[in-house]
């Protein structure tokens, strides 16, 4: 082959927590409806998303910088306690009160 690796491409995506990029596998899809952040697994929810590890670190990070409404492109606060309580089941974490 001379040269060519086999290696296939993976869509790689940016976390709007910690601005690193990682495997789009590795990422949860946020998806905004009606105002709340909304966790996103299957990647099947219309409309624009972001991206952010299932961390409850990377989380906070993208909370305090106000990341989802930029990433969304809306106006104002988002709601993202149903977010929240999904990266913390997922990590294993007791929710915060």
């Amino acid at each position: 082959m001379s040269g060519r690796t086999r290696v296939r491409a993976r869509p790689e995506r940016t976390c709007v927590g910690c601005r690193k990029r990682a495997a789009k596998h590795e990422l949860l899809r946020v998806v905004a409806v009606e105002g709340v952040c909304v966790p996103d697994p299957r990647g099947a929810l219309s409309g624009r998303g972001a991206h952010v590890h299932p961390d409850p670190a990377c989380l906070d990070l993208a909370v305090r910088r106000r990341a989802f409404p930029r990433a969304f492109r809306l106006q104002g606060a988002l709601d993202t306690d149903a977010l929240r309580e999904y990266v913390e089941e997922r990590a294993g974490g007791t929710p915060a009160p």
